[in-house]
């Protein structure tokens, strides 16, 4: 008998559009307590997926494209805490 094979969920970056599995992608999330990165993918709120080399150049994606995905503005603060999330979480990955 073959064994089933198991679903793999994909989702789309919300820069570049191109579709990877869930896991390989990272999460995105507004939340009433505003936008942050979600290392674990199990935050409660609106997602977005990032691939790792549109999140590596994270400082370069643009904000309203994110936005847009998230149905909520971002404040400036949090953006550049959200940036630099990115880039820890993709050099920390690159080792």
């Amino acid at each position: 008998m073959n064994a089933r094979k198991r679903h793999i969920p994909l989702r789309s970056c919300v820069a570049c559009r191109n579709k990877a599995a869930k896991r390989e992608l990272l999460r995105v999330v507004a939340s009433p307590d505003g936008v942050a990165f979600d290392a674990g993918g199990k935050l409660a709120g609106r997602g977005a997926y990032l691939c790792r080399n549109c999140a590596g150049a994270a400082d370069n994606l643009k904000k309203r494209r994110l936005e847009h995905a998230l149905r909520a503005g971002i404040e400036r603060a949090q953006w550049d805490a959200l940036v630099a999330d990115l880039m820890a979480q993709t050099t920390a990955a690159a080792r």
